[in-house]
């Protein structure tokens, strides 16, 4: 992807997370927020912004992972491992 096109996905991931915060589930993010970026820090490096699209994913698919097997359990776990394999 073009570093805008992963900008566009941060952008949308965000109102995503904002949307789970107005719904009270504020402590869900924290991984996120102590990476410190935005969507709109354009000047930020590519992977800064790949490493807070994945980290983000997997935090809103734990949201809504109903158990471990589910698929959207199994995106969280891919997820998770891609972050940390990107901050590498």
């Amino acid at each position: 992807m073009h570093k805008e096109e992963l900008i566009q996905l941060h952008m949308f991931l965000v109102q995503l997370k904002d949307y789970f915060e107005k719904q009270g589930m504020t402590d869900s993010f924290n991984k996120y927020k102590e990476l410190n970026i935005s969507p709109l820090q354009i000047h930020r490096s590519k992977a800064d912004h790949k490493r807070a699209i994945f980290t983000l994913s997997n935090e809103i698919a734990s949201l809504v992972a109903s158990d471990e097997f589910s698929g959207i359990a199994r995106t969280a776990a891919r997820m998770e491992r891609l972050a940390k394999i990107d901050s590498k």
